[in-house]
C-alpha cells in the first residue's frame, strides 16, 4: 500500500477556508494524484481540508470520506498552547520546546518521551495514546496491525491500494510521527510541510510484517509543474 499524505491548500483560518491560491493549489495536486491512481480518499473534518480534497474527488469521481479524529483541533488540544506572556503556537515551533525535545535526558527515554518530569503538567502522553489508537485503527483497516513486540505492522492484506488522506500540518506531524514510529519530539521538530505537501509512505510486506517506509515527504513538484508560487508555506521560496 501506498499512503499519500496531503497538507491543505494555501488557507483562510477564520473562516476556515482556501484563498484564491490555495484552490488554484490543489486543483494542481488533484491533476497528481489523478496520474497516481488513487483508490480511496480520506479527509479531515476541516472545510479547508475537505475544499483541497474536492478536485481530487472530482477527477477521480470518488467521495471523500471524512475523518473526524484528523481535524486539526484534535492534535492542537494537546500540542497547541497559550503561555502566560501572551506567546501561543505549536510545541514543535517553539524555542524552549525545541530545546528541550533534542535534549538527550527526552531522547534517551524514546517512545515514553512525555513522562519527563517537565512534562508532567501537560496532556502529552493522553495526546499521544488518543491519536495512536485512531491511527491504528485506520491502519488496521487496510490490513496492517500493530506488534508492540517486534515494533512493526503484522500485514494481513495484499494488493497494491494507494490511499490518500487531506489534512493539516499540526495533525500530520503527530500522525506520521506515530505511523513512522519515530517519537513525536524528533520527528516533529526535523520535518515539516507545506501546503498541498504530498508525502508518500509505502508499507513494504516481508515475511508477513512491515515498517513503513517515508518515500517522499512534503513534494510540491505539482506547484512547481503548474507555475505556481513555490513559496514554502509563505515563508520562502524553495
Amino acid at each position: 500500500m501506498l499512503l499519500y499524505y496531503v497538507r491543505h491548500g494555501d488557507p483562510i483560518y477564520n473562516p476556515d477556508s482556501l484563498t484564491p491560491l490555495g484552490h488554484r493549489q490543489a486543483e494542481a495536486v488533484a491533476k497528481r494524484l489523478a496520474l497516481h491512481g488513487i483508490d480511496e480518499i480520506y479527509s479531515s473534518s476541516s472545510n479547508r481540508a475537505i475544499l483541497t480534497s474536492q478536485p481530487t474527488c472530482e477527477i477521480l469521481n470518488k467521495e471523500a470520506t471524512i475523518l473526524e479524529w484528523c481535524h486539526e483541533a484534535v492534535a492542537a488540544k494537546y500540542f497547541f498552547f497559550d503561555s502566560k506572556n501572551g506567546e501561543r503556537g505549536w510545541v514543535f515551533a517553539q524555542p524552549s520546546y525545541i530545546e528541550k525535545f533534542a535534549s538527550k535526558e527526552v531522547v534517551d527515554l524514546g517512545d515514553k518521551w512525555y513522562e519527563h518530569t517537565d512534562f508532567a503538567d501537560k496532556n502529552f502522553k493522553e495526546g499521544i495514546e488518543v491519536t495512536r489508537k485512531k491511527a491504528f485503527e485506520f491502519l488496521a483497516g487496510f490490513g496492517f496491525t500493530y506488534d508492540e513486540q517486534k515494533g512493526m505492522y503484522k500485514c494481513t492484506a495484499k494488493g497494491n491500494k494507494r490511499v490518500a488522506l487531506f489534512a493539516h500540518q499540526g495533525m500530520g506531524l503527530l500522525l506520521l510521527s506515530i505511523i513512522s514510529l519515530i517519537p513525536y519530539p524528533t520527528f516533529s521538530t526535523r520535518f515539516d510541510m507545506t501546503h498541498t505537501g504530498v508525502t508518500i509512505i509505502e508499507f513494504p510486506e516481508k515475511d508477513g510484517y512491515v515498517l513503513p517506509t517515508i518515500l517522499t515527504l512534503s513534494n510540491d513538484s505539482h506547484i512547481y509543474r503548474e507555475g505556481l508560487p513555490t513559496k514554502y508555506s509563505n515563508a520562502f521560496y524553495i
